[in-house]
This record gives C-alpha cells, structure tokens and sequence, in this order.
C-alpha cells in the first residue's frame, strides 16, 4: 500500500461515522482538488499537500471527543506511513492553520504549500456541494434552517463561530460567501467565481420560495 493510500485509509477509519459533511467523500474531492492545483503550481510540495489534504479532518475539534489524543494519533498515522519528522511538522503546520476558525483571530500564514491545502477545503464548501454540505451540518446539529427576523451575525470569534442558535442560511452570510475574496491561488480565485454564482442564485431562489413569490 502506498503512504497516500495509508492515510486515507486511517482518515476513512476516523471519519466513517460522520454524517456531517465532513466524511470521507469530502476527503476525496479536497485531495483531488489539491492535485489539480499542484499540476498548476510546480514549487509547492505534493507529498505534504496530499497528506495535509487528508488528514486535516481527523483531529477537527467539531469531529473528535480530544483534539490532543487524536492529533496524536494522526501523527502515528504518519510515521507508519513512512513521514519523517519534518514532514510531519509541515503537515501539522497546515492543518492547524488553515481552517476559517483558525484565521477568525487574524491571518494565519501559511506556506504556498499550505495554501493550496487550504484553497481545495474551501472550493469544497461552496457552490453545489457547499450548499449541501452546509444543509447537512445542520441537520446533523439541529439548527434551524432559516429566520427572517435573526440577521446574519456581522462579527464573529472561535467561540461564537458554532452558536447554535444561528442558523444554516445566516452561515452562507456569515462565512461561505466570504470564501471566494479569501482563496490564494489565481486558479482556485477562478473555480471560486462559478461557485459563488451558484449559492448566490440558490439563496434568491430560496428566499424568493419561502416568501411565497415563486
């Protein structure tokens, strides 16, 4: 079995049970995504990027009971994978820095490589697939799908990020629709444009709907 496939098959084994939008297919399309960055971007380094791309779910704070245990086991996931020291502080570097909550505080740097890593999450939580992984996590955690009467929060910190009582559509304003002006690279800038489009056009329609006019 190659590194690549041990580690996603340790973050198949971490992530089967989630029904979050955070599974496994998320995995796959963020690694794949990755790729076609790389192909784009000859300096960055694709053995880091390809396995920060993997892990970087399987010690989320939403997704694991203890953020240290499993972090720790993620990194004896890379030594039996073949991933030297170095390597795997490179690895931690990315997935530590590069989640939204993570750059609530102020602008993380990451390294070229880091970016693209971080690029190909955010592709994936917007457009189409945005849209539907947005409506399962909060089935998943019980919020509420919409209030006309709670505007979107203008301001938010780590710990009100996860309010409950905000709801699904608010997160579009409160976070998706900020992706597309946050992606690093000029190829992911470009995917960005279309999938922004799509979520634009999705909540007129969907307002459009609960109001009663189409």
């Amino acid at each position: 079995m190659t590194p690549e496939a041990q580690l996603m098959a340790y973050a198949e084994e971490v992530l089967a049970a989630d029904h979050s939008g955070h599974g496994l297919d998320h995995i796959k399309r963020v690694v794949a995504t990755v790729k076609t960055l790389l192909a784009q971007t000859p300096a960055a380094n694709p053995r880091v990027a390809i396995a920060a791309a993997t892990l970087h779910d399987t010690y989320d704070d939403k997704l694991v009971a203890d953020v240290a245990v499993a972090k720790a086991q993620t990194g004896k996931a890379l030594t039996a994978a073949g991933y030297a020291d170095e390597e795997q502080q490179a690895i931690f570097a990315i997935i530590d820095h590069m989640s939204f909550k993570a750059n609530l505080a102020g602008h993380q740097p990451l390294t070229l490589t880091g970016q693209l890593v971080q690029d190909a999450d955010r592709l994936d939580a917007i457009g189409a697939i945005g849209i539907a992984r947005a409506l399962m996590y909060g089935g998943a955690h019980a919020r509420r799908l919409y209030d006309p009467a709670v505007p979107p929060r203008r301001a938010l910190d780590a710990t009100s990020y996860r309010d409950a009582t905000s709801t699904t559509i608010d997160h579009f304003y409160e976070k998706l629709l900020k992706l597309k002006d946050q992606m690093n690279t000029e190829a992911a800038k470009t995917l960005a444009a279309g999938r922004q489009q799509v979520m634009l056009d999705y909540l007129a329609e969907f307002k459009a709907e609960w109001q009663g006019e189409r």
